[in-house]
C-alpha cells in the first residue's frame, strides 16, 4: 500500500481589518419609494468619484435624489472616523457599490366598482451603499516609483 505523507503549509491569515481598511458602509432602510425608481438614481452615481456623485445628486430633481446624497455624505463620515490618518482630498474616494433592495412592502385596499377592492402595494427599499479609497494603490506605487529611481542612480 501507498502511504501519503501530508505537510502542513501555513498561509498568511486575512483579517476583516488587512482586506476592506479604505472602506466604509452606510445604510439606509425602509425607504418608501419604489425599489424600480431607486435604481434610476443609483445608476446615476454607481462607480463615480465622491465629488462628482454629490453633485450629481445635488442636482437631480428625482425624489430619491436627496436620500442618496445624505447617504453618500453618511457613508463619507464614516471613512473619516475609520480612515482619521488619511486627508479626505488626499484619499481619492469613489462609489464602490451601491445596492438597492426590495424592503417591506405596506398592502392597502382601494374601493373598486360593484363592492369589489382592489389591493394597493405600497413599496420601500433598502440602500447600501460602500465608498473606498484609492489612495492605497497610489502610495505603493510610488514607493517603487521611489525604490526603482534609487536603485538605477
Amino acid at each position: 500500500m501507498l502511504q501519503h505523507e501530508i505537510s502542513e503549509v501555513t498561509l498568511p491569515k486575512k483579517t476583516k481589518e488587512n482586506d476592506k481598511s479604505m472602506e466604509a458602509v452606510a445604510k439606509l432602510n425602509n425607504v418608501p419609494t419604489s425599489p424600480r425608481k431607486m435604481r434610476l438614481i443609483a445608476d446615476l452615481v454607481r462607480g463615480q468619484k465622491v465629488s462628482k456623485a454629490l453633485n450629481l445628486l445635488r442636482f437631480e430633481n428625482r425624489e430619491g435624489a436627496q436620500r442618496l446624497e445624505k447617504l453618500l455624505l453618511s457613508a463619507i463620515s464614516n471613512w473619516q472616523a475609520k480612515n482619521e490618518d488619511v486627508r479626505l482630498e488626499e484619499a481619492d474616494l469613489y462609489i464602490k457599490s451601491i445596492t438597492v433592495d426590495g424592503g417591506r412592502i405596506l398592502k392597502r385596499l382601494r374601493p373598486a366598482p360593484q363592492g369589489r377592492a382592489h389591493r394597493i402595494r405600497k413599496r420601500s427599499n433598502h440602500v447600501t451603499l460602500i465608498v473606498d479609497s484609492n489612495y492605497t494603490a497610489e502610495v505603493e506605487t510610488n514607493e517603487v516609483e521611489e525604490v526603482v529611481n534609487n536603485d538605477t542612480k
